[in-house]
């Protein structure tokens, strides 16, 4: 007679539906043997393979260990950056407690002193404090005036120093692209790569009548991780290249006329570029992403510069300087009376610095919409150059001398101390003393060309200038005399 339902005749629910390998998921069960017998295999093959060391499996939970977080690099890097503190403090003690001058009774008078220091480089970082270095600039010998460390062809264009100091990069007319060394001088070109790579890289045939492709650049920047290069010119793409292979990694398309100007954010992957079409663009380069376009500007963006916040300052041929608010979406326009305003820099979060094609150096505040302090003429003609090293002396452009344009300035970031370039021979060095004082002329340091571009050190010990035969946006001046290069100016501190 039939029993209950679901056992056989001998009463076992050992073959009941539930267990039916019909009813049962065979291919899945199929599925994890077989994944169990590659295990087993994998193990079997290490073990021969190394010796009877670890097992496969072993190795497999190696690789599958969580890579470090952004947040877990940050706490070792700090982390890291504190103990490298307390190891020199140490050490300095120990060299003082030879002689008799300094002992910490306390380790934690060590740790206090080493979170002053951190509190202070964060606050100069970040430009809420200004170091006094321009006190501290010793009048330069007639003897260790400016020396050529690269040679270029062309008229250089761009510089930019990397943020510890030791490397450099510059560009010029030509289109060449060098990556130097600051102590040494030692040069490294980078390769502009064929037509084929450089559309697969994103690039597109230019708008309007630019030249395709042209190799002519005007401007450079260089992340502060020291990953990355951005470059810009004629044919109208921000260029991305990767400073540890010198090789081209991206090309931004998007502005309608050249592009002029370069800046990174510090401490982030945002890039900003300005353009003769009036706009300014931002770019991610970690995401390889176009991100915004800030305008306001009526005519060519020639200059822009960033600091750690989001927010940008850029100057152009319409007479004004703007301080474009990215996240707030608002800007902050600043009037000048002159006809072109060149070049501008920060110099810290409220100040700002800017040359002219009138010879004036300008100090602007956020408080008020006209520059605080204006150095008139600050470049003048020498005799020297008058008489007969300058080429078309006479030739100018919207009304003013083109030799005696302020075409460059640089800060020594978180201090008081500033350069400005120009044709007329020289470059000048001066000390930012705030809105009341204004700024006061140190030193002028003599250097034949058109200073296209400057960059001072972070330590305030040398002075980098891209000088060239001719200026960086055109050819209405020449200067015969001048080479082709870039030239440093060794500084030393009292």
């Amino acid at each position: 007679m039939g029993g209950p339902p679901g056992k056989n005749k001998r009463g076992s629910s050992k073959f009941s539906m539930n267990r039916d390998p019909f009813f049962s998921n065979s291919k899945r069960r199929k599925k994890d043997e077989d994944e169990v017998i590659e295990s087993e295999e994998e193990e079997l093959d290490g073990g021969m393979l190394n010796g009877g060391g670890e097992s496969g499996e072993e190795e497999e939970e190696e690789e599958l260990e969580p890579e470090e977080t952004a947040e877990e690099k940050r706490q070792r890097i700090a982390k890291e950056l504190v103990e490298n503190l307390r190891k020199r403090e140490k050490e300095l003690e120990d060299e003082e407690d030879e002689e008799g001058e300094r002992v910490f009774e306390k380790e934690g008078e060590r740790d206090s002193f080493v979170a002053k220091k951190l509190m202070q480089q964060q606050l100069e970082d970040s430009g809420r404090l200004r170091r006094a270095i321009a006190s501290r600039i010793q009048k330069p010998e007639s003897v260790d005036g400016f020396e050529i460390l690269v040679k270029h062809r062309q008229s250089v264009t761009a510089i930019c120093l990397s943020d510890d100091d030791s490397k450099g990069f510059s560009a010029s007319k030509d289109g060449t692209i060098l990556h130097w060394d600051v102590d040494s001088g030692k040069a490294e070109r980078y390769q502009w790569p064929n037509e084929e790579i450089l559309r697969s890289h994103g690039s597109k045939n230019p708008e309007g009548r630019a030249t395709k492709h042209s190799r002519n650049v005007l401007a450079l920047s260089v992340s502060t991780d020291g990953r990355y290069l951005a470059s810009g010119g004629l044919d109208r793409h921000v260029h991305l290249w990767d400073t540890r292979t010198r090789e081209h990694i991206q090309a931004f398309p998007g502005h309608k006329g050249p592009v002029s100007c370069l800046t990174f954010r510090q401490g982030s992957s945002e890039l900003f570029s300005g353009s003769f079409d009036r706009s300014i663009k931002i770019w991610n380069v970690e995401d390889r992403a176009y991100m915004n376009t800030l305008f306001g500007h009526q005519s060519e963006v020639l200059a822009i510069d960033c600091l750690w916040q989001e927010r940008v300052l850029a100057v152009g041929r319409d007479r004004s300087m703007q301080l474009f608010k990215v996240h707030d979406e608002s800007r902050l326009i600043f009037r000048s009376s002159t006809s072109s305003l060149e070049c501008c820099c920060f110099i810290d979060n409220s100040e700002f610095l800017s040359g002219s094609d009138d010879g004036n150096i300008a100090l602007w505040g956020m408080q008020k919409k006209k520059p605080v302090y204006i150095v008139k003429n600050a470049h003048a003609l020498s005799t020297d150059v008058n008489n007969g090293e300058l080429k078309d002396r006479g030739r100018n452009y919207n009304g003013h001398i083109a030799s005696s344009w302020v075409s460059s300035v640089g800060v020594c970031r978180g201090s008081d101390l500033a350069a400005s370039g120009a044709g007329n021979g020289s470059v000048h060095l001066w000390a930012i003393e705030g809105a009341v004082k204004g700024i006061r002329p140190l030193y002028d340091l003599p250097l034949i060309g058109f200073v296209n571009s400057l960059a001072l050190a972070k330590s305030g010990k040398f002075l980098v200038a891209g000088v060239g035969q001719e200026p960086r946006l055109g050819r209405w001046g020449h200067n015969s005399a001048a080479r082709n290069g870039v030239a440093i100016q060794r500084l030393k501190l009292l």
